[in-house]
């Protein structure tokens, strides 16, 4: 494991504002007390309005904003191969959420895993970031380093009304390493391990 600069967490999170944002599409499923989907949706960010929008945000910072290293953990991850849970992930990457069958799988899948017994929603959401080049003297350039595109998802309890509250686990992948992209590393939120344990086996991740 891997450890995670919080000034990289920072530069994220600084940019996840209702001014400006460089989150670009949000998806997401409503999953019952007996682990069935329960309602889905996928839309662009920016058409997300008032409250909504703002909810939304909160929910996606909080895992880069989480303490790093210690509610938020580098994992490596196995691979990329044929048929893993990791290449359909990085094929979301590549499509911006933009494949609703991909998307049905990956609720499925996590519904099987999560524990039962209550209502929550998986909430994914696709990001793009120029990453600007920053000067000798530390200070951002106008000039953009790379484009760093990313894929948060977060796991939030709901009300009876399907209101996501505060995430108890999720993900942001690839990690931001040293202000770049690190396909080879997810960076793993969880507020309660015992919560959290059948996702990161699911995920592959020790």
């Amino acid at each position: 494991m891997g450890k995670i600069n919080r000034d990289d967490m920072l530069e994220l999170t600084r940019r996840m504002t209702s001014a400006r944002s460089n989150l670009v599409r949000i998806a997401g499923a409503y999953i019952d007390e007996e682990g069935y989907i329960d309602g889905t949706f996928n839309t662009s960010f920016l058409s997300l309005k008032g409250e909504e929008k703002r909810r939304c945000l909160e929910i996606a910072k909080a895992i880069p904003f989480a303490k790093p290293n210690e509610e938020l953990i580098s994992y490596k991850i196995p691979g990329l191969g044929p048929g893993s849970i990791w290449q359909m992930i990085y094929a979301l990457k590549d499509c911006g959420l933009q494949n609703d069958a991909l998307m049905l799988n990956l609720y499925e899948l996590i519904a099987e895993k999560y524990p039962k017994g209550r209502p929550y929603a998986i909430y994914m959401y696709y990001g793009a970031y120029d990453v600007p080049i920053k000067g000798s003297d530390k200070a951002y350039q106008d000039e953009s380093e790379e484009v760093y595109q990313y894929l948060i998802l977060a796991i939030s309890p709901v009300d009876e009304e399907q209101i996501p509250h505060s995430p108890e686990t999720g993900f942001l992948y690839p990690a931001f390493t040293n202000r770049s992209t690190d396909i080879a590393h997810v960076n793993f939120y969880s507020k309660d391990y015992e919560e959290a344990k059948e996702l990161m086996t699911f995920l592959s991740l020790s």
